[in-house]
C-alpha cells in the first residue's frame, strides 16, 4: 500500500518500516524455512518471485505491510535495516465498501525474538495505524468520492 511508503512507526520493542526491495533476500530466507512455511500456510518462493510479491504488496490498495524491526538494534546502528528485521506485520482491509474493517497478520520469523511481547507491540501499533492514519485516509477517500459525485 503506497500509503505507508515513507511511514516509520516507532516502539519500545520494534519499530515498523515499509516493505522495502532490500528486505527481499532476508525476508526470502525467512521464508525457505518449512515451519514458517506451515505456520503462515505460504508456498515456497524463488527470489524472483519474492521480489515480484513486494513490489504487488507495495502497489496493492487493500494491504498494507512493514517488517518488524528490534528497535534497540535499529536505534544504535549505523547499518541496514536488514541486519534488525525480525518479522513482518499485514494489514489486509477486507470489505472494500466498509473500509473499517480489516485483519491483521504478523509473522515474528526469528526464533529468539518469539514470546517476548515484540509480536505484541507490533499488532498494537499497526491496530493504532489503521485507525488513526488507515481510517483517516479511507474517510478521506470517501468523502471525496462522495464530494466529487455530489459535484456533478
Amino acid at each position: 500500500m503506497r500509503i505507508n511508503q515513507n511511514t516509520v512507526l516507532q516502539g519500545q520493542r520494534v519499530t515498523l518500516v515499509p516493505y522495502t526491495s532490500a528486505h527481499v533476500p532476508r525476508y526470502h530466507e525467512w521464508m525457505q524455512s518449512e515451519e514458517l512455511q506451515r505456520l503462515t500456510a505460504s508456498e515456497p518462493l524463488s527470489l524472483e518471485q519474492e521480489y515480484e510479491m513486494q513490489r504487488s504488496w507495495r502497489d496493492d490498495a487493500d494491504k498494507c505491510t512493514f517488517i518488524v524491526l528490534d528497535t534497540q538494534r535499529w536505534s544504535g546502528q549505523a547499518g541496514a535495516d536488514e541486519d534488525c528485521m525480525v518479522g513482518d506485520v499485514n494489514l489486509f482491509l477486507t470489505d472494500a465498501e466498509d473500509p473499517t474493517l480489516g485483519e491483521i497478520e504478523i509473522m515474528i520469523a526469528e526464533p529468539s525474538y518469539r514470546g517476548r511481547g515484540f509480536g505484541k507491540e507490533a499488532t498494537l501499533m499497526m491496530m493504532s495505524y489503521e485507525l488513526v492514519a488507515l481510517f483517516t485516509w479511507a474517510s478521506f477517500e470517501l468523502q471525496t468520492s462522495v464530494t466529487t459525485h455530489l459535484l456533478r
